[in-house]
């Protein structure tokens, strides 16, 4: 009896590189691993989207279309190219307009997409019908997503087999096209057993012509047996990474799997461990000299608790640890049961993973529900579509109160759609101004990264990618001079200290003076006026106000960018900004002033 043959996608070259290096790896350090890839035999990888697309312009400046054409170049025209795309939001921070979602599906036909595998993280299927309906359109195949994940323990009300089969039928009757199911678990918790009645109903439910996959992260340590449960229950696919961006916070290695089917009824792509074994080698050389964080390699009993997805875990810890807050995340993770429960049960996977955790790190830091983070507020109102369940009403009525926003029943898209500042004719009267050749290529990245992607595109780009070598150096101090902003700790107090090389000016910030575990106040009237503070690190993303002029309580003055979201701070009261004491791309501390409101 012949082997069944099961379709392996290979993440490595996106989830793989979001969960551990928070997608920072230059595209011609790693092109060498790609082709011993190609010749190991995979013919299916994950190679764009999702986080990977922005993270090359804010941090490495690079072209993602560039990289997608060389990538096809390598592979040849055979392989099946698959990205990652969230529904109304594509693959940027933000719902977009109708005409944004049908030109993301063109520009990732024209550089060298096979496959969009397609996800909402509410399992709002208004939020998949007209992407799944443009990716179709312009030739692509569309693989619709169910996202997954196990409440914490004692949540009730969403994430069973039946919720999942509701959602299943939801897509089927919509109508909405698609060319593959997907069960995506980002976070890795979905226990086992649930996946192997998953995927056996949705194998009853959609019949033996329809291919269906599970994707699935090792952050919980329970990765392969969730696989091991897909296969018995008779899925088509499942995704692998290879090694070192294996494991931990991203998918099961290749070789693991292997081994683990061994003596088995199933072919896992028709890899050989030989091939397998030659291609992580090289991969291991092309990497070397990237710092991985401790965490990436770790599977963490606690995740379950959260649950943090492993592409967005990395990226949380280091920024507690450049912050001085690292020993914050336990209770952080503790703090995650709540906000998930009353946030209405979407899934921990971006964007609602970040909210999770700006929420509950916001909870830890000043206190429960004293400050609604932007995006979590967002949702619960309704703002980026119906969530599994109800959210709790009393925090409805908080994040109203604090966001000045009224909860709506609009549908997403809708809203984005009716939204000016979204529109094709916004971007390129955009570029216009800023004198920026007029591309489809330009306009979508302008729309999808903003002040970031215009800053790429006049090749005023950030370079922020982590190498041993190059940190080793700087901590020797062998003749070279630091330059940046820094976060230092002098006698308990935090300080922000930008440094400039050779004669440049010298700036240190105190911030308030305050000491470095000490939760800060957002808003302090002094006697010069009212002091804005950060609620987060991060990077200052655009400048909306300016000084002098006059704001209202609420208005936004400028916006940050943490953890993958934009961040709006906001004016707390009335009156005439007499400062803004940051530009686009500072590097801001958690309770750093970043503007005096008189």
């Amino acid at each position: 009896m012949a082997k069944k043959y099961i379709d392996v996608m290979d993440t490595t070259f996106r989830d793989g590189f979001q969960s551990v290096f928070g997608g920072r790896v230059l595209m011609d350090d790693f092109f060498p691993a790609v082709e011993a890839a190609k010749m190991a035999g995979i013919n299916h990888f994950e190679f764009g989207g999702g986080a990977r697309f922005q993270s090359l312009y804010f941090y490495l400046r690079e072209d993602a279309f560039e990289m997608m054409d060389k990538f096809r170049k390598i592979v040849g025209p055979d392989a099946n190219l698959q990205t990652l795309a969230r529904g109304v939001n594509t693959v940027m921070l933000d719902t977009g307009s109708k005409e944004l979602i049908d030109l993301h599906a063109k520009m990732f036909k024209k550089h060298g997409t096979t496959t969009i595998r397609n996800f909402d993280a509410l399992n709002d299927i208004e939020n998949l019908k007209y992407s799944a309906e443009r990716i179709t359109h312009h030739g692509l195949k569309h693989e619709a997503v169910v996202t997954m994940m196990d409440l914490p323990p004692g949540c009730h009300g969403a994430h069973t087999v039946e919720f999942y089969e509701k959602t299943l039928r939801d897509i089927l009757d919509s109508g909405l096209p698609y060319d593959s199911i997907c069960f995506k678990d980002a976070s890795g918790t979905s226990n086992p057993q649930k996946v192997f009645e998953t995927i056996s109903m949705a194998r009853k439910l959609l019949g033996d012509d329809t291919h269906i996959r599970l994707h699935t992260h090792e952050t919980a340590g329970v990765s392969v047996a969730a696989y091991m449960a897909a296969l018995e229950a008779g899925v088509d696919g499942i995704d692998m990474a290879a090694s070192p961006v294996s494991g931990g916070t991203s998918q099961p290695d290749i070789l693991t799997m292997l081994h683990a089917t061994k003596g088995m009824n199933y072919d896992l792509g028709g890899l050989e461990l030989g091939k397998i074994l030659t291609y992580e080698k090289e991969l291991q050389a092309c990497l070397e000299d990237y710092f991985m964080p401790p965490e990436a390699t770790m599977v963490s009993p606690i995740i379950p608790f959260s649950p943090m997805p492993g592409g967005a875990l990395t990226a949380n810890t280091q920024m507690m640890r450049d912050n001085g807050i690292m020993d914050k995340f336990p209770e952080v993770i503790a703090a995650m049961q709540e906000v998930v429960e009353k946030g209405g049960y979407g899934t921990s996977v971006t964007p609602v993973s970040q909210f999770y955790f700006q929420q509950a790190l916001n909870n830890v830091m000043q206190g429960p529900w004293e400050a609604i983070a932007p995006g979590y507020g967002r949702m619960v109102l309704g703002y980026f579509g119906k969530t599994p369940v109800a959210p709790d009403p009393e925090i409805v009525k908080i994040a109203s109160e604090k966001l000045n926003l009224l909860p709506t029943t609009e549908k997403a898209l809708d809203l984005a759609d009716a939204d000016p500042a979204k529109s094709l004719e916004s971007w390129i009267n955009r570029l216009k101004e800023e004198d920026i050749e007029i591309t489809e290529e330009n306009i979508f990245i302008a729309a999808a990264c903003q002040d970031k992607g215009i800053a790429f595109l006049k090749g005023e780009g950030e370079l922020n990618v982590r190498k041993k070598s190059e940190m080793e150096e700087e901590c020797k101090g062998e003749g070279k001079e630091m330059s940046g902003n820094y976060t230092v700790v002098v006698d308990g107090q935090k300080f922000s200290v930008q440094v400039a090389e050779g004669s440049g000016d010298v700036q240190v910030v105190a911030v308030d003076g305050e000491a470095a575990v000490a939760a800060p106040t957002p808003n302090a009237p002094t006697g010069d006026g009212v002091e804005i503070k950060a609620l987060l690190p991060g990077n200052v993303w655009k400048i909306v106000a300016n000084p002098g002029q006059s704001v209202n309580e609420g208005d936004v003055i400028m916006i940050l960018e943490s953890m993958k979201m934009e961040i709006d701070v906001v004016a707390p009261t009335g009156g005439v900004l007499k400062s803004i004491n940051v530009a686009t791309n500072d590097k801001v501390v958690e309770g750093q002033v970043v503007a005096v409101i008189g």
